[in-house]
């Protein structure tokens, strides 16, 4: 039976494991367990790292995988870089399945910058931010003068939480409505976001549209060289089929 290891996460991750389990396919995911509570694929689940491109490499040797499919987080560049050290090593294919990025609109006001420093340096002073570029970046974005933030995060950041900033709880899907409400109820005035495309976020994008806002669009790091890039669902299963 052909061997598929998916590097997991996303929706994409979970949709390809249910697709390629129904076509008779041995399917390991593995999420790398920086999510409490995560949403799990069907078929076999492995959580943890590796320890870097040495030990994946040796676990697709180990465990005779005959094909590998990076499905993580778009912005997941170490893990990324990691499959493709270890798919150049053992041979194994590597395919990278991300969903769409973000296309900016007519009315939106949109500002894309290389890094999340380069975002947290362009913004207005003073203002009051929504930052959702996860609990990790929130360091980056305090001690700014004049800058307030409400954080929203699926998971709470370490502690402390500075004084600037409010950190909501929350995961998605969000709605247009609750969007617009939220950045009326706490007087938004910019949006701070990673292009990790897909529906399940896009509404602040729609809300911050409606209402006028500017948005920081933080963009994508490139794909490793030579690695082949599909954007879904299906191109990646006909490709992991073989």
């Amino acid at each position: 039976m052909r061997r598929v290891l998916i590097l997991g996460g996303t929706a994409e991750a979970r949709a390809l494991a249910a697709e390629l389990t129904v076509r008779g396919l041995h399917v390991v995911s593995s999420l790398a367990g920086r999510v409490t509570n995560p949403r799990l694929p069907v078929g076999e689940v492995r959580e943890g790292g590796f320890g870097g491109p040495e030990g994946l490499a040796r676990y697709l040797a180990d465990e005779r995988i005959d094909a590998l499919v990076d499905a993580t987080h778009p912005f997941a560049a170490r893990m990324t870089a990691s499959a493709a050290s270890a798919a150049r090593a053992t041979g194994v294919p590597l395919l990278v399945l991300r969903r769409p990025g973000w296309r900016e609109g007519q009315d939106d006001r949109w500002l894309r910058v290389p890094s999340l420093e380069e975002a947290a340096a362009r913004l207005p002073r003073p203002s009051r931010v929504f930052l959702t570029t996860g609990r990790r970046s929130l360091p980056l974005f305090t001690g700014l003068d004049g800058v307030w933030l409400l954080a929203r995060s699926v998971d709470p950041p370490e502690p402390p939480v500075p004084d600037n900033a409010y950190v909501l709880l929350d995961r998605g899907p969000y709605t247009v409505a609750g969007e617009r409400a939220l950045i009326r109820e706490h007087r938004l005035d910019v949006l701070v976001t990673k292009d990790s495309g897909g529906a399940m976020t896009t509404a602040k994008l729609v809300a911050a549209r409606e209402l006028g806002l500017p948005v920081i669009m933080v963009d994508r790091p490139p794909t490793p060289p030579g690695v082949r890039l599909v954007d879904s669902v299906a191109d990646a299963a006909a490709w992991a089929q073989g």
